[in-house]
């Protein structure tokens, strides 16, 4: 079939017809007013040759006059992908020779620049998309706009945007003139602009219908011809929207915090590292006496902080304990939340256990951080044994051999609350590193306090990044080999025993349970896929300035906070001598304490490494009895779907291949909101604007220092090129990032908290970091000069490249 009525498309053609005449066929047949028209379908492109007699015979029956001729590709007007502008328009066609060539330039239009570019951004594969054009006849607007049925800006799905503009609808796609813009949010409306009230309530009555119908938020273009009749030109779903959170039958409006950058991560999870790591955060926030809903939204986890916020002791808390963790960016979404009517306290329950944790807990707790503030030398030795009993228990039993064994050890494997002589030091030490800053008001500021808690002993992930370290400067004979060899190849080559041995397999014993996004179950870690360890080696192969060699630099960072130590002791004392005093002791003890802050993720990452390691060996016999593609496929099912393949032989491949598309589109997102309303809002959209600063970008000091150097934007640890003093620019790190640190010369990151992962080891470092920066990614280039001054948390770029 080469052409087809566009009455006669639906919605499964969009491989015959693309994606906009499958939806111009859907709204033809809900009875929606649509310019009749045709297709010439992507057999037709499929041939390469117009099939002329058949679409001058369609034009015929169409009445041979204007048209309006367009690409409806197969990869267009999706879910994903709008590709909005991307591909070729032509209005006003007239006659059979100019139809044609406006049909041949639309199929042209398939591979030009901008098309390709938008493809290659998005992961669409080029060689599997064809062209369809759709022809219908003109229409003459007296007003035309774009209608979108959520705001696109701030993503409630309770608001209707409506820009419009008279004439054609071309000068509001295009940008090309002054548009009239109306926000409907169901208030009376004044006569203004070029709608007049009642075609703005036609239009919302049209958009709640089309939204009902296509189940998801659309971008509608229309048009008001000369007799008054409203015609609608496209319907496609808004592709930028963050996914909504999940409805609920509550009536008053809920808040979500988004939790997973506090671990470092905002790609999406797993289906399978979702049900544990909400699990595992309802069991981090246990101590603290918090209970807060763990809810996936677009694969990212958020915590629903509706009942704290609602609760008069809760949030008297709330802001507070957001400052560890969560940082200045949640803490200001947080205020804006809790000076909204709607979120007015109404009881004292549900968010937090009546006056936080429980008697017995806060027994503990106290006890637990006086004996590690007392005697930090045993308090560490008590951890560590702890840890190492961890490691060992985390391995199967023998007798764990079938796929359901193995499928009842994971399902045992919840996680308890950890075990006192791991929580409680790193609390002491979180304290005692947090607390100096208010005893020293007005004697010492934060690049003070930042530069003494720089060098930090007895903490895993720096002993990691260091041993990784001492393995490049051991594999110098191996150097061009592994600068050379792409690290894929290098890591098949060590699986198959065909590397020379550089001493990774000791690494890997004591480290491969690491890596990336590492709380993820679905996540590879590194004695799994090696290739990020061999990017990062080759990154420190390439430090040949003694100067800046790792270990140096930590020896010097921790000798400069010693030093910093002693002046501003002596300084306080002086001044506030009780203050003094307390400060000293506590900042003495942060240098014993506040480096096991990453010992606990540590611990718990054998755990969940053998739990991995299990469900991949489910996944093999599943794969094998034809139920599964591949054995990973498991880490995008559920633990109850997992039992009903083991069980009853359920196949779940296309719930497989249906959840990786999502995953692969959501992995191509980069800006996850900090916090969400139930109706979708994007709590940081809606607050004011930071005054503008040339050149400048604002954010949270988080570790002093002051260096220049050009930008390294990086999203994939795994695969970064780090030269020796470039600046890190990131979304996000969590400890699979922090090996990069050793070459970086500064830290730029758009989220985080300063006792966060990433903070936390550049100040051990001893290099700047300047956090919270919104948007650092896109607003910072590759090669950019930038300035980094983690004391004023600034940093200033300049329009020079770096060559």
């Amino acid at each position: 079939m080469r052409v087809i009525a566009l009455s006669e498309t639906t919605a499964d053609m969009v491989d015959l017809v693309g994606g906009k005449a499958a939806g111009l066929g859907e709204l033809i047949r809900r009875g929606e007013r649509v310019p009749a028209g045709f297709c010439v379908t992507t057999e037709a492109y499929r041939l390469g040759v117009l099939p002329r007699e058949e679409i001058l015979d369609a034009y015929r029956r169409l009445g041979a006059g204007p048209v309006a001729v367009r690409s409806s590709a197969t990869a267009e007007d999706l879910p994903d992908a709008s590709f909005a502008g991307q591909q070729e328009t032509v209005l006003d066609v007239t006659g059979a020779a100019d139809l044609l060539a406006a049909i041949t330039k639309c199929w042209d239009s398939l591979h030009n620049t901008r098309a390709t570019a938008y493809r290659d951004a998005r992961g669409v594969d080029h060689t599997a998309v064809r062209m369809a054009v759709v022809v219908q006849r003109m229409i003459a607007p007296d007003v035309a706009g774009v209608l979108f049925t959520a705001n696109p800006v701030t993503g409630c799905r309770t608001e209707m945007l409506v820009d419009a503009a008279p004439g054609p609808g071309t000068t509001v796609v295009d940008g090309a003139a002054t548009v009239d813009h109306y926000l409907l949010d169901g208030s009376a409306r004044d006569e203004a602009g070029c709608v007049p009230p009642a075609r703005l309530a036609e239009l919302r009555a049209v958009g709640e219908r089309l939204q009902r119908h296509f189940g998801r938020p659309q971008d509608v273009e229309w048009a008001i011809d000369r007799q008054g009749l409203l015609w609608l030109l496209q319907s496609r779903p808004i592709t930028t929207l963050f996914p909504a959170p999940p409805a609920t039958d509550k009536p008053l409006p809920r808040v979500y915090l988004e939790f997973g950058h506090v671990q470092g991560m905002l790609q999406p999870v797993t289906p399978m590292g979702m049900s544990s790591l909400k699990s595992l955060v309802s069991a981090m926030l246990a101590p603290l006496g918090i209970r807060a809903e763990i809810v996936d939204i677009g694969g990212r986890l958020y915590g629903d902080l509706t009942d704290m916020a609602r609760s008069r002791s809760g949030r008297r808390q709330l802001v507070r304990l957001l400052a560890v963790d969560f940082g200045p960016r949640a803490q200001a979404v947080m205020r804006h939340v809790l000076a909204d009517p709607r979120f007015a306290p109404t009881r004292d329950a549900g968010g937090v256990r009546a006056g936080g944790p429980s008697a017995r807990t806060a027994g503990r707790a106290v006890a637990g951080i006086v004996r590690a503030l007392a005697r930090p030398d045993l308090a560490r030795s008590r951890m560590f044994a702890a840890i190492e009993r961890l490691r060992l228990d985390a391995a199967a039993p023998e007798q764990v051999r079938t796929a359901a064994d193995r499928l009842r050890f994971v399902r045992a494997q919840e996680p308890d609350e950890s075990p006192d002589d791991l929580v409680w030091p790193i609390v002491a030490g979180m304290l005692a590193a947090a607390l100096p800053a208010q005893l020293l008001k007005g004697i010492a500021g934060p690049d003070e306090i930042h530069t003494i808690l720089g060098g930090m002993p007895h903490n895993v992930t720096i002993e990691m990044n260091l041993a990784l370290w001492r393995l490049a400067r051991g594999a110098g004979e191996h150097r061009r080999l592994l600068l050379d060899t792409p690290p894929r190849e290098l890591a098949a080559r060590y699986r198959h025993g065909t590397l020379p041995d550089i001493g990774l397999a000791a690494f890997l014993a004591a480290y491969g349970h690491r890596g990336a996004a590492e709380v993820d179950l679905g996540v590879p870690r590194w004695d799994e896929d090696p290739a990020p360890v061999f990017a990062v080696l080759a990154n420190y192969l390439r430090v040949t300035d003694p100067r800046q060699a790792p270990d140096r630099r930590f020896a010097q960072a921790a000798a400069t906070a010693e030093a910093t130590l002693r002046e501003l002791v002596a300084r306080a004392r002086r001044r506030r001598p009780v203050r003094g005093r307390i400060a000293g002791f506590l900042l003495r003890r942060a240098r014993s304490l506040a480096g096991l802050r990453e010992a606990g993720k540590f611990a718990g990452l054998y755990q969940l490494r053998e739990m991995r390691r299990q469900l991949l060996l489910i996944g093999v016999d599943l794969a094998g009895a034809g139920l599964l593609d591949q054995p990973d496929d498991i880490m995008f099912l559920t633990l109850d779907e997992v039992h009903t393949a083991v069980h009853e032989g359920a196949d779940h491949r296309d719930t497989v291949a249906e959840r990786r598309a999502v995953h692969r589109r959501e992995l191509r997102r980069r800006a996850v909101p900090v916090a969400l309303l139930s109706d979708g809002t994007d709590v940081e959209a809606v607050l004011p604007a930071p005054p503008a600063t040339d050149g400048t970008l604002t954010g949270v000091g988080a570790a002093a220092g002051r260096v220049t150097g050009p930008a390294r934007v990086v999203h994939d640890p795994g695969t970064a090129h780090i030269e020796p003093g470039e600046i890190l620019v990131a979304p996000t790190t969590d400890p699979g990032w922090t090996p990069l640190f050793l070459t970086a010369g500064a830290l730029v990151t758009e989220t985080g908290a300063i006792m966060a992962h990433g903070p936390t080891v550049a100040r051990e470092y001893g290099i700047p970091a300047v956090i919270c920066v919104p948007d650092a990614t896109r607003r910072i280039s590759t090669g950019q000069i930038v300035t980094v001054d983690g004391a004023a948390g600034t940093v200033t770029v300049t329009d020079a490249i770096a060559l």
